[in-house]
């Protein structure tokens, strides 16, 4: 299967890479660089540098790579830098996604895998947990790009395109950048690691859902292949609620850190509790999470323990 990685030097979009070359696919990745890692792309992947909203860098790949199946993970996935800049978010998460949903029409794609976030989309919940029927009111710019990208799949698909929708809960995992916006779990164990305090916004009881990376690579995988995900939107999560309190503790515990976290005002655009409810990948895609948040996090702070002792030694 030859697929095509949008974000494929990131987080998420290089550990699926990986996945897929391990498989035996034919796989090329398209990242600008502005948030990824040229070193995190898999060697047997061909690499494009590329901007998704640079319409004539992607007509060539397509043209050249002819891909079965796009998975697409670019994104501003920056939920502040969405409210302050609703233009950018606009330009990266629905025209630069345009631009793909166009060439995948023009070259004859099989496959569209389009990366939503259920903590965005669905706003502050009316129930718990959420399941896909739950009304869709976004709170943040960064969830109203992602809805219109929903929305203009199913336009396509009308075309004849095929596509699958997940709807993330808060990945995390070895990767993450720890020094970005959001990722509070390579943050904290960063900060934590170094001896530094670690910032809570709002009072601590805000809740968000929990994944680890290794599960996000699978229900991938599935949804890639898996007939009945055809036009079918997803949630992936745990489906339990965490406070941001309990995923400080749990990280502290981890690290193994004495320190109090200092408290911030609560940030425009987020909700305060959110968990999702992922049956529907279970009973269609065969998809469940098997790491949960203890393991998840102690394998999460020892890549960071690792990961930050190696870069004390190559800045010597």
């Amino acid at each position: 299967m030859k697929v095509l990685v949008t974000g494929g030097a990131g987080f998420i979009g290089s550990h699926i890479v990986d996945a897929l070359v391990n498989e035996g696919h034919d796989v090329a990745v398209v990242d600008d660089l502005s948030m990824g890692k040229r070193e995190q792309v898999h060697p047997s992947a061909r690499f494009y540098q590329a901007d998704i909203r640079n319409r004539q860098a992607l007509e060539e790949v397509f043209r050249v790579e002819r891909p079965e199946v796009v998975n697409h993970h670019a994104a501003q996935a920056d939920l502040r830098r969405s409210m302050t800049e609703p233009s950018f978010d606009a330009s990266v998460n629905i025209v630069g996604s345009l631009n793909l949903l166009e060439f995948a029409m023009t070259h004859k794609t099989r496959k569209f895998v389009n990366i939503s976030s259920g903590g965005a989309v669905y706003g502050e919940p009316q129930r718990l947990p959420v399941d896909e029927l739950h009304p869709i009111h976004p709170m943040s710019v960064y969830g109203v790009s992602k809805y219109a990208v929903e929305q203009y799949l199913r336009l396509f698909n009308k075309s004849g395109l095929d596509y699958t929708t997940l709807r993330y809960a808060n990945v995390y995992g070895p990767r993450q950048n720890p020094k970005g916006e959001a990722g509070v779990v390579a943050i904290f164990s960063r900060q934590m690691l170094a001896g530094e305090r670690s910032t809570i916004f709002g009072d601590g009881t805000k809740t968000r859902d929990y994944v680890y990376i290794d599960d996000i690579v699978r229900v991938n995988l599935l949804a890639m292949t898996e007939k009945r995900a055809a036009g079918r939107s997803y949630n992936v999560g745990l489906g339990c609620e965490v406070s941001d309190r309990q995923i400080f503790e749990a990280v502290r515990g981890a690290v193994g850190a004495t320190l109090e976290p200092m408290l911030a005002s609560k940030r425009p655009g987020e909700i305060d509790r959110i968990c999702l409810d992922a049956s529907l990948a279970k009973t269609e895609l065969g998809w469940e999470p098997t790491v949960f948040l203890k393991e998840g996090i102690a394998r999460s702070v020892a890549f960071y323990r690792v990961d930050g002792s190696c870069r004390v030694r190559e800045s010597r």
